[in-house]
């Protein structure tokens, strides 16, 4: 059992930066950030696999980076140059085997979900 939780949101201006942060607990082998914008489809951001590989969307690509701490029970968001449609509630994701990847529907255990807003 893996279990996960949020923290670091808020609320901040276009071209600033937040920092997400998830405390992790149990075994969990890859991990990855979700985001959810009310009424559309969850939208995969970023994951660290158990290799250290890393992966970004296209469209955050550049801007935000995923990493974990040495321990791998911190997983972190860095999150540069939001943009207003960076807006949405995100969400710490994984897997306690196998590959993350890409695929929203391939992890297993999920936090609540940490609102971050970028206004204009």
């Amino acid at each position: 059992q893996v279990q996960l939780a949020e923290s670091g949101g808020g609320s901040v201006q276009a071209g600033g930066s937040l920092r997400l942060s998830c405390a992790v607990s149990g075994d969990a082998h890859c991990m990855g950030w979700i985001r959810q914008v009310t009424g559309k489809e969850r939208e995969w951001v970023a994951v660290i696999e158990a290799d250290g590989k890393t992966d970004h969307a296209d469209s955050v690509k550049g801007r935000f980076t995923i990493s974990q701490d040495n321990t791998k029970n911190t997983l972190y968001l860095q999150m540069n140059s939001l943009k207003p449609e960076d807006t949405a509630m995100y969400v710490c994701a994984a897997r306690n085997f196998g590959v993350c990847g890409r695929e929203v529907r391939r992890y297993m255990y999920w936090g609540r979900g940490i609102r971050v807003t970028v206004s204009s």
